[in-house]
């Protein structure tokens, strides 16, 4: 048994991890600020003794006794993390420099969850991790896209000025129950819009790609990246290398709903990447890792949990 910190634990990502190392019989201490975490996504683990939640704000030092971090807490989505883009860039920036502080003194190992928004608007196709990115450093995404390029090298420079244990993962599109209906994600968006039967939108010609990952694929892809040798830091890609177009996805949606939808199209937001697609040779070689449940099987259980969600109307 272990005892882990997860900072936004009570997060979309992060309530699902919690669940699995909960699950794996390991203690677990959940650190969030409630901003985008729920306490709805952990109920089910309350009456674990084995498991704790602390109300914190990682831009704040927090102490305590722990074997492993998991530093997830940072909002993901555009909405969010463009409403206050400040303190999300001091979320990334602050938040790794006080889960390293802690993990340089404990010795414990940290793993640092980035996101492929780090490739920006790449120009590169798929992305591999050695791909340096084309990212606005000054537009309206950048104090996400950046924020998580600092804590990128916050980790490294704690690891050779340190030795302290870190581990990066670059997290690509990824959907599932307990994803926020109103935080503007495209998965989540279309699936509620069908089965209002309301208008589906999709912001640009609908051309542009993405790479969906259902969330215990990722799950299982972060345990296993924590369980690499020491030497290895990373970054590796987690994502689903399968590429489809958002109007594909709109189009699938609307058919798997039975919903009488129709698409609309609105301009494209600043700085929206073209294509997005994960290049996983590092994964598999090093982690043994793939994604095994196919977009449909994933669509079909997202379908079914806002089927009977309270979110839906």
């Amino acid at each position: 048994m272990k005892r882990i910190l997860v900072s936004g634990g009570a997060g979309f990502i992060g309530s699902h991890l919690c669940t699995r190392l909960i699950n794996d019989g390991h203690e677990v201490i959940c650190l969030d600020n409630f901003f985008t975490g729920s306490k709805d996504n952990i109920a089910h683990l309350m009456g674990n003794h084995h498991f704790e939640v602390v109300r914190h704000d990682v831009t704040y030092p927090y102490s305590a006794e722990v074997d492993e971090i998991y530093n997830l807490a940072c909002p993901a989505s555009p909405i969010h993390y463009q409403h206050d883009p400040i303190q999300t860039a001091k979320t990334s920036v602050m938040g790794a420099i006080n889960m390293l502080g802690l993990a340089m003194r404990l010795d414990a190992k940290v793993l640092q969850a980035s996101t492929s928004e780090v490739y920006g608007d790449p120009i590169v196709h798929p992305q591999p991790e050695y791909y340096w990115g084309n990212v606005n450093p000054v537009g309206y995404r950048s104090c996400y896209d950046e924020g998580k390029r600092c804590a990128e090298t916050l980790f490294m420079d704690y690891h050779r000025q340190n030795d302290v244990r870190v581990k990066i993962i670059r997290i690509f599109n990824t959907y599932g129950p307990r994803m926020l209906p109103n935080d503007g994600r495209v998965v989540s968006n279309f699936v509620l819009q069908a089965l209002n039967n309301e208008d589906i939108t999709i912001y640009g010609d609908g051309k542009q790609t993405r790479s969906f990952q259902y969330i215990d694929d990722l799950i299982e892809g972060m345990i296993r990246m924590m369980e690499t040798e020491d030497d290895f830091t990373g970054p590796v890609n987690l994502g689903n290398p399968n590429e489809f177009s958002i109007q594909e996805l709109a189009e699938k949606i609307i058919a798997m709903t039975g919903s009488s939808s129709k698409i609309v199209f609105k301009s494209l937001p600043n700085d929206d990447p073209k294509q997005r697609q994960p290049d996983i040779t590092l994964a598999r070689k090093k982690l043994g890792w793939e994604p095994t449940i196919e977009l449909e099987d994933g669509l079909s259980r997202m379908i079914e949990y806002f089927k009977g969600s309270k979110t839906n109307k």
